[in-house]
């Protein structure tokens, strides 16, 4: 197995026990640190680490040139199910902050993705991804961190306006997406 892979493994472990420690009582008390208590500390910082696996799974794939079919099929869904897992977290956390309208935007855009993804490997071509997809990816985990860590004690309009952009740049990246890959989608019909 890869170190590529061994990462990635590593981050779709890190996601329930992301889940795990929001449920353990004991440690549902403040900690004194930007008004978290501890299962959310650990939740965030879990994240940030799960998310920086995701880059560095990347980086020594492509360096090392550990890319696999594994990877390539492991990877983005464990990234997929990181976002998610925290998007629905803070829409739990506060619902009018991160709507349910937004969160199902996401899940949509990744559904559809994945199904373009799933022909176009069907009939033996690869989509790169794009810049708009590669900057909605970049301002959700910044908008996540942000929000998963109180703002840091920041006025909550940044996190929001952050939060926003990438809700914007995931529709735009989904209809680019569908846009540039209608052939695909068609031919399959």
């Amino acid at each position: 197995m890869t170190t590529a892979n061994k990462l990635t493994i590593l981050r779709v472990l890190m996601i329930p026990i992301m889940i795990i420690f929001l449920y353990i009582k004991p440690l549902d008390e403040l900690i004194g640190f930007l008004g978290l208590t501890i299962n959310q500390f650990v939740f965030a910082l879990l994240f940030v680490l799960a998310s920086l696996t995701d880059l560095l799974d990347g980086y020594v794939a492509r360096k090392y040139n550990q890319i696999t079919t594994f990877g390539k099929f492991l990877d983005p869904i464990a990234d997929k199910v990181l976002v998610l897992v925290a998007l629905l977290y803070l829409m739990i956390l506060d619902p009018s902050r991160v709507p349910i309208w937004a969160v199902m935007i996401v899940i949509m855009r990744e559904f559809m993705v994945t199904g373009i993804r799933l022909l176009a490997v069907d009939k033996g071509s690869v989509i790169a991804a794009s810049p708009y997809g590669k900057f909605k990816t970049a301002s959700t985990m910044i908008a996540l961190v942000i929000m998963l860590f109180n703002d840091f004690g920041l006025t909550p309009w940044i996190g929001n306006v952050i939060f926003y952009i990438a809700i914007l740049f995931t529709l735009i990246s989904g209809i680019d997406y569908l846009i540039k890959n209608k052939k695909v989608v068609f031919e399959s019909i």
